[in-house]
Order: C-alpha cells, then structure tokens, then sequence
C-alpha cells in the first residue's frame, strides 16, 4: 500500500464527492473562504470535539465546561488588548487590482501575485482582526459590537462564576468549544484559514508560581496532554513538530508559546498552540484578586496555561494523516472512534427478500447504538470500496449463511464483518454484533 499523504487536490476533490466539506453559498456562486460541512463531515466533526470533550472535560477531576456567548460586552475587547494594534496584521494593497495581502506573507519587491503588476502595492498599515457588528436597530457607534475572535475571554470574564457555583481550588481548568471568527486579510488553503471557524481551548489557572520551575511543570504537563491527543485523534506524529515561539513574535501576553507545526501539503504551518499567559487576562478584567486561598486566606490572581486547539486544523490534518492508497482503491484510515460511519450493513444481494428483511433488522438494532450505514446497491466489491473511501472500519454482509441455507448449522445467525484497513474477513454472530463493535472502537 502506498500513502499520498493526501495531496490537497485529492482531498478537496473527496471532501466535495462525498459528503464531507461542500464550498460555501455554492447555489449563489460561493462567499470565499466559506465552506459548510456536509452529512459525513458534520459527524467527523462532532467525533473530534466529542473525543475532545470526553478526554480533557469529562475524564479529568480538575476541569469544569462553560459555553459563552460569540457576541460579548465591547469593553471585553478593550480590557483584552483586542482592540489594539497588538491584534492586528500588516495589510498592503495592490494599487491596480486592489486585492489584499498580509505584508509579512508576500514578497513586496515582486510583481502582485494577482494581476502581476509590478511595483504596485502599498505602504503596509496594521489591520485589525476583529470583525465588527451592529447590536440594535441603528447602526450608529453606541451599537458597536464584535464577533469573538478567541473562545478564551468568555472563560476569564465568567471565572468568578465559575468559583463561586463550582467551588474549585487551584490547579483547575475551564473547556469551551465553539465559533470565533477573525477577519483575516488572505484565507485560503481550503479550511485551514477561514474567517469562521471554531476552537477548542482551555485555561488552566494555577498558583502565582514562586519559581520558574512551578509554573513550567504544569507547561509540561500539557504539553504532554496535547501529544497523547494528537495519537488518539490519528494525526500522523512524524509531520508534527514543536516550534518554540521566540519573544518577539509571541503575543503581547504570552511569556512562552509553543506551536505544534504539520506538514500540510502548502507547508509546514501551525496546527495546536500551547500558551503560559502569566495573571495578564485576570489582572486586566478583576481590579480586585478574584481568588482566595483556603488554606492561607491569601488572595491573588491566578496564571494560566491556555492549550488552544483549532478544529478545522484538526480536520483537515486527520484527513491528510488518514488518506492513503492501495492501487485503484483509496482508503480514510481513521481511527474508528472519530470515523462518521462505524459500520457499513449490506445485503449480499437485494433482490432476495429475505437477505433484505435480516439486513434491515441487524441495521436497526445497531443504529439504536451506533452511526451505521445501509447500502444495498451494485455489487459487494464496490460497497465495500465506497465504505472504504469515506473512512467506514467495518462492514456487515448478511449472506445465505447468515439464513441457514448454505454453509450448515453452524454459520447460521452469523455475518461477515470486514476489516477496511486489511480487508480480512472473519465470522461474528449477529447477536454479538454490538459487543463486537463496541470493543474494537472504544478499545
């Protein structure tokens, strides 16, 4: 079997014919960078927040959930440093088509990437990244409002909420999933960047630390946490790499970032971020210490370690990290708790009835547990192709066997569960089907 490490074309091109990503407002002539997730892609995305979920929100004692509002008070943004130049890009402009670029991402001595035009663009000017609305029925500066650009600040403006309802002592951490949106002067690379998009973060608030080692041994802790993460959500760890964000090009609250970095096929950009932002977000939102010492009675603002995951990125580097191909046949690798479909149910041929009526009742059991698919159209080999093809790890044919009439007793209430990453097949009976299932995703 050969990988292809899923060359962009490849992926775009499977993502539209099956069902995964279809280009934004498409009837209309599309809105760029916009892309909305079809039937398999909204499951494949609701698994990677899940699984997220279930890891760093579920399964651990120290954290709590919060789900916050996209559009928040202005003066968040103003305490946050949002509105400032420090959450802005370098914008130039091509004076003869227009078009826009980031100015730290274009050669600027070059002809315009667009129109090739030479010597054409302008000085750069700072672009800030907030994308504004209006609240109300006049669109007047009073009614200024903004689209979150960052899940974070809904967390640290509800922290004393969340003190004082869950009763939590340090070290703990608050998860959110959800949308932000950044008005980014060049999206592009199908989903990798796009004006709407959403994150899964954490902040994990420690004690002030009294040496430099306190607060890192937490930094470490989390880093290691993402890398279990990046195995468990099947992204290929050879194409994932640590970048160690220098002081200058950290944000203005950052006292260390690392970014984990794939190799996507435009090149090595980041996928996860993993941030020690000190006490800079609670100082600024609490004139007064939001945190009180049991023990001590000391009262302080806490640091935080935020790890900051993007589910787009995250999508697209399963999708890459999971596409390969074996001769003429393509296979999605994905780990099967992630994959839309976790079984495939065929009737070996659909015009015997009662291959179809048998078919139909172990598909409707394993529905009421499981995303299961039905497909009772051409023959097996190309089922089972198209099932490889959309990631599906197991498919279910209900044979002559299966009815007792070939075969003998002994085959008789058993199914041919096939393997999508090796093809074996093996005899499981159909009254264990779900057990089965459920042991070989969930393992």
């Amino acid at each position: 079997m050969t990988s292809a490490n899923g060359p962009m074309e490849k992926i775009v091109s499977l993502a539209k014919r099956r069902g995964f990503v279809f280009p934004g407002s498409e009837l209309y002539g599309g809105l760029a960078n916009s892309w909305d997730y079809g039937p398999l892609g909204v499951e494949l995305k609701n698994n990677i927040k899940r699984a997220w979920w279930e890891r760093f929100a579920e399964r651990r004692d120290d954290m709590v959930g919060l789900d916050s509002g996209i559009v928040l008070n202005p003066r968040v943004w103003e305490v946050s440093g949002h509105l400032s130049a420090g959450f802005a890009d370098p914008l130039v402009e091509c004076k003869h088509c227009h078009t826009r670029f980031r100015a730290d991402q274009i050669d600027v001595s070059k002809p315009c990437g667009n129109c090739g035009a030479k010597g054409a663009f302008t000085e750069a000017r700072m672009f800030n990244l907030m994308l504004k609305t209006f609240l109300g029925p006049a669109e007047e500066q009073a009614n200024v409002a903004y689209f979150r650009p960052e899940t974070a600040q809904g967390i640290f403006i509800n922290f004393k909420n969340i003190l004082d309802t869950s009763r939590r002592q340090l070290p703990f951490g608050v998860a959110q999933a959800g949308k932000a949106f950044r008005n980014e002067i060049t999206p592009g690379n199908f989903i990798f960047r796009t004006r709407e998009f959403e994150q899964m973060e954490i902040e994990y608030f420690i004690p002030p630390p009294a040496r430099e080692e306190d607060w890192n041994d937490y930094f470490e802790e989390w880093r290691k946490a993402m890398r279990e993460w990046i195995r468990e959500a099947g992204i290929d760890e050879s194409r994932v790499h640590e970048a160690e964000i220098g002081e200058g090009e950290r944000a203005h609250y950052s006292r260390r970032t690392i970014d984990f970095e794939f190799e996507y096929p435009f090149g090595r950009k980041e996928l996860y971020g993993l941030a020690y932002r000190g006490d800079f977000d609670l100082r600024n939102h609490f004139k007064e210490p939001p945190y009180r010492d049991a023990q001590t009675g000391e009262a302080f603002w806490p640091h935080v370690i935020e790890p900051s995951l993007g589910v787009e990125r995250t999508f697209l580097a399963v999708l890459l990290s999971s596409y390969a191909e074996d001769g003429g046949r393509v296979v999605l690798k994905l780990p099967p708790k992630l994959a839309p479909y976790k079984a495939a149910v065929f009737p070996l041929l659909s015009n015997k009835p009662a291959l179809v009526a048998k078919a139909r009742e172990i598909y409707d059991a394993l529905r009421a547990r499981f995303m299961v698919a039905w497909d009772d159209r051409g023959n097996i080999g190309k089922r089972y192709y198209a099932q490889d093809e959309i990631g599906t790890p197991y498919c279910i044919t209900v044979d002559f066997d299966t009815l007792g009439e070939e075969g003998g007793a002994d085959l008789k209430d058993t199914v041919t569960v096939r393997r999508r990453d090796t093809g074996a097949q093996e005899r499981v009976r159909a009254d264990k089907l779900a057990e089965f299932l459920h042991a070989a995703i969930y393992r």
